[in-house]
């Protein structure tokens, strides 16, 4: 297992979410699904796309979908492996001061869930970023710019973030927020 196959998983994730909300209609684009379509999304050669899928289908984290022959996350084994497992096998390490995208509880979609004691917050490295903070490596290195087109992956990355890293209270809010996004069956 290496540390992209977590966010090619969870941009598959989003893609499930984004599609029931809105079913793909324009038959000419690429399919976000497809192993060029999560190339191109996540900044991963397809190569490595390729290689990652067969390690989470091989792992039990996701499976080849019956009808379309496309992956899928096995979102319970994914959430036990997120809330129980991630942080053991590729454990958080803060860093020095730089710019870049927030993460964990100062994501903007995180930020109101917790309020900080006045610590730095944490940041992705990333040489547009606005944002000064405490430097954390994402879980792959093209992540800051990926979740600049994804919302929904954004979210997901930085309540990983937050479990990776955080003290017991934070993690305890951000497994409980990860587990309703991925175990909901009815996420609209």
């Amino acid at each position: 297992m290496k540390s992209q196959d977590v966010v090619i998983l969870l941009k598959l994730v989003s893609l499930e979410h984004g599609e029931r909300g809105h079913p793909r209609l324009d038959v000419h684009r690429e399919d976000p699904f497809s192993v060029r379509g999560l190339g191109a999304s996540l900044g991963i050669s397809k190569t490595e796309v390729n290689a990652s899928v067969n390690r989470s289908i091989a792992s039990g984290l996701a499976v080849k979908d019956r009808n379309s022959g496309r992956p899928k996350p096995n979102r319970r084994n994914l959430c036990n492996f997120i809330v129980h497992g991630l942080k053991f096998v590729f454990p958080a390490r803060p860093g020095a001061m730089t710019r870049g995208v927030p993460t964990a509880f100062a994501a903007p979609s995180l930020k109101s869930l917790l309020i900080s004691a006045g610590e730095y917050i944490y940041v992705w490295p990333f040489a547009k970023g606005k944002i000064q903070g405490q430097s954390l490596e994402p879980l792959f290195k093209s992540v800051p710019e990926a979740v600049q087109k994804d919302e929904r992956l954004y979210e997901y990355l930085a309540l990983v973030d937050a479990i990776r890293i955080g003290n017991q209270r934070e993690t305890g809010v951000a497994v409980e927020r990860i587990s309703e996004r991925l175990l909901k069956s009815d996420q609209r």
